[in-house]
């Protein structure tokens, strides 16, 4: 399981995340199952936990447990699952919204520029759309807006040009063809953490990480039960703002809705109302929970 995936902010999440022993809850990404194992832990024999993933690869990480259900689909169908698995509603559901370290250090998946490897990034592999088809169909403006609003890039103009030109002369089918039609824009001082955002960007299109995210806190919202919990784990500012948003208004905008007595008409409430973070010793062992960031909600 460490090899797959280690489990971030673990202790923290699942503490805050399971109240009652006897409850059901939801793990929204399984990944390689660290935060299902702990959550299934700390149940009892009447304690029931269904988690989801899309990837083919982490349904080999199932737990053979009677009180485990893994569910083969992405988690922007939480609600319909509930629906039918817990029609009472869920008292947890945790989300870390992280690419699994499987994911990024399987070289041919091509989530990372790390490896030479097809430009794919799927996450589930039945996907029609790869990045491929993205840098290489895409017009200039719908590169450059990908790039601009899913990895806050820098010149992302520049950069949907080079692309476009690149593609003009063969098409770009590798993470080391991006990376050699972008290369004249990238900042001899920090190319990695660049290349990490253009990558991020397209990784965010394919999967449709983003709308995927905005279905799943509607539908986990709807999911709970009054007093039931929602905990979040982020690892970039975007989905860190969409996850605030959702728990102080409602929706992603953070546009606030009243009724005609004035009271909000937000189904969540903060519990923390700063994010937890990594402690140190944790971002030592493991470099991917640097940028993490844990936001606890609960049903009103």
């Amino acid at each position: 399981m460490s090899e797959y995936h280690n489990p971030v902010l673990l202790k923290q999440s699942v503490d805050a995340l399971v109240l009652n022993p006897d409850g059901c809850y939801a793990d929204a990404t399984f990944g390689g199952g660290g935060h299902s194992r702990e959550i299934i832990s700390r149940l009892s024999g009447k304690g029931r936990l269904m988690s989801f993933d899309r990837d083919e690869d982490a349904l080999g990480n199932a737990i053979d447990d009677p009180r485990f259900t893994l569910v083969h689909n992405n988690f922007r169908f939480i609600h319909n699952y509930t629906l039918l698995n817990f029609p009472q509603g869920l008292d947890g559901i945790l989300a870390d919204l992280g690419v699994s370290s499987h994911q990024f250090d399987t070289a041919e998946r091509g989530f990372s520029f790390r490896y030479s490897a097809p430009l794919d990034m799927r996450m589930n592999v039945q996907g029609k759309k790869t990045a491929a088809d993205i840098v290489n169909s895409y017009t200039q403006e719908e590169l450059e807006k990908v790039l601009r609003l899913y990895g806050e890039v820098d010149n992302s103009r520049r950069v949907a040009q080079l692309i476009v030109a690149a593609r003009a002369v063969n098409p770009i089918q590798t993470t080391d063809d991006l990376d050699n039609a972008i290369a004249a824009a990238l900042p001899t001082f920090a190319e990695h953490k660049y290349l990490a955002k253009v990558y991020q960007a397209l990784r965010i299109e394919v999967n449709e990480e983003m709308r995927s995210l905005e279905k799943f806190l509607a539908g986990a919202a709807g999911s709970l039960r009054p007093g039931g919990r929602l905990a979040v784990i982020t690892y970039h500012s975007l989905e860190d703002r969409m996850v605030k948003n959702f728990i102080k208004t409602g929706n992603v905008e953070g546009e606030e809705v009243k009724d005609v007595f004035g009271r909000s008409s937000a189904p969540l409430k903060a519990v923390n109302r700063k994010p937890i973070l990594p402690e140190e010793d944790e971002i030592e062992t493991n470099t991917r929970a640097r940028s993490a960031k844990l936001r606890i909600a609960e049903k009103v």
